[in-house]
């Protein structure tokens, strides 16, 4: 038969072919129409080479994924692929046929404004675009923020900061049994939260041949279906486990006249491969960039010489701290203590060691009728660490974890270690946790679940505590039940700061005024609420009080470590997404917390701010390039830590640039019954109908119909 391509009212992609082969083709002609310019950036920043056309201000990115050695890990994992499992390759294969065909069609006016021409996919690109969506995924970069609390505070201080904040991606998912709904069957419900980016990070589409047919959410550049789908008998979703399964290693380097050598934790020094690669910027000069990787993997961060060392300097050998060896002095009878090594770090991460990238999984999902099917296909998921839920129409439930964490020391999953130091090695792998229901339901939002064992810093139990209490509130739900689910703007975390402000007096009379109102306040981050925004705004002043304490001068400026990290590092949103436990905690570092809520409430009495939470709480979606036509930020109900998880950052900005990245109902009784929005809309492409049409409903909390009786679709074309 012909592969036909449909679409419905909302301009989602419907297709149907003879075979996967065929079908996985015109998935990648469609996603290629549809988000050409998408697909391109995505591509080049997998292969690191952004700048060329994104300018200097896609540098850093390029600069790390080119010493991480991603595509180099996608081509071998590829290759892997080749060799285990022939039929997927191909599949892969048809389906970079597919994108290749719709680019050179392209007429995308992004292309034109910064003179690209769509390149040429390979067939490992889907596999570089998912390590490149995925490679920060799990947060590595925590370990050189530990670094500084434990040498600028102490141990303790670790656990006050252990918390998910704004450079990790979380998701809400809730599984409700058919014991526990209206139909019998069970519903699967939840958002995955990301970086809300325009285009989407997630494509609704519907595949359909002979061997399955499906309705997901897709990751544009990556065939099938991988994270949230529903075959008719069979529904699964997934949330980040934040597990830790990559390895930050301190390296010990010299040069030598045949390259560069790192020292083993036998004491023997050992050739690491090196060579320079060239990052071409876009108005600018081009940049070299040394390549390095030790038997632990890829050097990310510093070289033989430290980080940006200058050989003009010889007291600098590249430390942040910039410790240099003075040698014996005057006044002293001891030499100093010698120097810290040049800083150099390694990256090991799992695809990396294994050339395993989990796509295995992807076409025995789209065959999956049960949910031991699907249990079987997770079985070779390898990255990122999710937990999953799924359900069939038969009754039966799944609640597991999927992915691959490596067995080693705890003090690799808590900090940067020796490479030069044994015990430090990788033995084996986890084997994945599994959990059941609880009173019908199974709740994950980031907490500490299943994957505990595995992993360090977790999301505060607040939104999975509160699914869990919406959902002990009433017998019986249905599909149409969950959105009010999903835009939930409850703010349990706001106690320990209220808690501080009940405690104050000897306030001036405003201060007191706007304590009281806060008293009164529902705890509710509603976009029209002004007790919301003064909320926020205190809260604000909290964190940049408590952040400019002498306490933690010492964390005010981070280490000299490449940009791409810096997220990790900020003082600020450290401060701000810790603050329940630091205001909780028995004694912090002799700061007064009273007086700097008194300071901050004072303050914000003196400059209340004028309106409601939304009119600072504004979405900000990332751009690879800013639209040529500005257009309004739209105002944002919720906040971090309700079920509604729009993130700002506390005492930096308002502004929202994560948030629910899609949204899904499941329902398996019905798969016409199942619901699902995005922020923005289907299209990729400026000025089409269906760029934004989403974005109304996804505001409002609504979802789109699920469709897939091809009657009431829109036939475009046959290819």
């Amino acid at each position: 038969m012909a592969t036909e391509i449909y679409r419905d009212a909302w301009g989602i992609p419907h297709l149907r072919a003879g075979s996967a082969a065929e079908l996985a083709h015109a998935q990648g002609l469609v996603t290629a129409r549809d988000r050409a310019w998408q697909l391109e950036v995505e591509r080049h920043r997998a292969q690191g080479t952004s700048a060329s056309f994104l300018g200097a201000s896609a540098l850093a990115w390029d600069r790390f994924v080119r010493r991480a050695r991603a595509d180099d890990t996608a081509r071998r994992c590829f290759a892997d692929l080749e060799r285990r499992d022939p039929g997927t390759a191909r599949w892969v294969r048809a389906y970079v046929g597919g994108v290749n065909e719709g680019l050179a069609d392209s007429t995308a006016p992004e292309f034109a404004r910064t003179g690209l021409t769509p390149g040429r996919w390979e067939p490992w690109t889907p596999l570089g675009v998912w390590l490149a969506t995925h490679i920060l995924f799990a947060g590595f970069p925590a370990k050189l923020w530990r670094e500084q609390v434990a040498a600028h505070l102490d141990a303790d201080a670790i656990g006050l900061f252990a918390t998910d904040g704004p450079g990790t991606s979380g998701s809400n998912g809730w599984l409700v049994g058919g014991e526990r709904t209206v139909t019998g069957q069970a519903v699967i419900a939840g958002d995955p939260h990301r970086w809300i980016e325009d285009p989407g990070v997630y494509q609704q589409i519907h595949l359909s041949c002979p061997e399955f047919d499906v309705v997901g959410l897709a990751v544009p550049g990556v065939p099938g279906i991988a994270h949230f789908g529903h075959t008719g008998s069979v529904a699964w979703a997934i949330t980040n486990a934040m597990a830790d399964y990559q390895d930050l290693y301190r390296e010990r380097l010299r040069r030598t006249g045949a390259g560069v050598e790192a020292l083993g934790p036998d004491g023997v020094w050992r050739r690491a491969s090196r060579h320079t690669e060239t990052i071409e910027v876009a108005g600018e000069e081009p940049v070299e960039v040394e390549v390095i990787e030790t038997a632990r993997g890829p050097v990310i961060i510093g070289g033989p010489e430290g980080i940006d060392s200058d050989p003009a300097d010889p007291a600098h050998d590249g430390d942040p701290a910039d410790l240099a060896y003075d040698g014996c002095q005057a006044d002293h009878t001891e030499p100093a203590a010698p120097p810290a090594p040049p800083v150099a770090i390694s990256l090991r991460y799992p695809p990396r060691v294994t050339g395993d990238l989990g796509f295995g999984a992807l076409l025995p999902l789209l065959r999956a009728r049960r949910v031991v099917d699907v249990d079987r296909a997770f079985d070779r998921w390898a990255e990122p660490v999710n937990v999953v839920q799924a359900a069939d129409t038969e009754g039966g439930v799944l609640h597991r974890v999927a992915g691959r964490v490596p067995l080693r020391a705890e003090a690799n999953s808590l900090r940067v270690v020796s490479a030069w130091e044994p015990g430090h090695e990788w033995h084996g792998w986890h084997v994945p946790p599994r959990a059941g229901l609880t009173d019908g339901v199974a709740v994950m939002a980031n907490q500490r679940g299943p994957a505990e064992p595995l992993g360090v810093e977790f999301a505060p139990p607040h939104r999975a505590d509160r699914i869990a209490a919406l959902l002990a509130g009433k017998e019986r739900w249905s599909a149409a039940d969950m959105p009010a689910l999903h835009t939930d703007t409850h703010l349990a975390s706001a106690s320990p700061l209220l808690d501080h402000l009940d405690a104050l007096d000897d306030l001036t009379p405003e201060a007191a005024a706007l304590r009281d109102r806060l008293h009164g306040w529902d705890r509710r981050m509603d976009g029209g609420s002004a007790d919301a925004a003064l909320y926020a705004a205190v809260r604000g002043a909290v964190v940049r009080h408590l952040a400019a304490h002498p306490a933690f001068a010492a964390l005010t400026t981070p280490p000299a470590y490449p940009e791409v990290f810096q997220p990790w590092l900020a003082l600020v949103p450290r401060v701000g997404f810790a603050l329940e436990h630091l205001l909780r905690a028995e004694e912090l570092y002799g700061i007064d917390r009273p007086a700097a809520v008194r300071a901050a409430v004072e303050d914000v009495a003196l400059r209340p701010p004028a309106g409601v939470w939304r009119d600072t709480h504004r979405l900000a979606p990332w751009r690879a390039l800013e639209p040529e036509q500005p257009y309004d930020e739209p105002g944002l109900s919720g906040d971090h830590d309700c079920v509604l998880c729009t993130s700002g950052v506390p005492g930096l900005t308002d502004r929202a640039a994560r948030g629910p990245a899609a949204r899904y109902v499941w329902d398996l009784a019905r798969r016409e019954d199942s619901r699902w929005v995005v922020p923005l809309g289907a299209s990729g492409v400026p000025g089409s109908p269906h760029h934004r049409d989403q974005l109304p409903l996804w505001l409002a909390g609504d979802l789109v119909p699920v469709v897939t009786d091809w009657t009431r679709l829109k036939k475009e074309t046959d290819v």
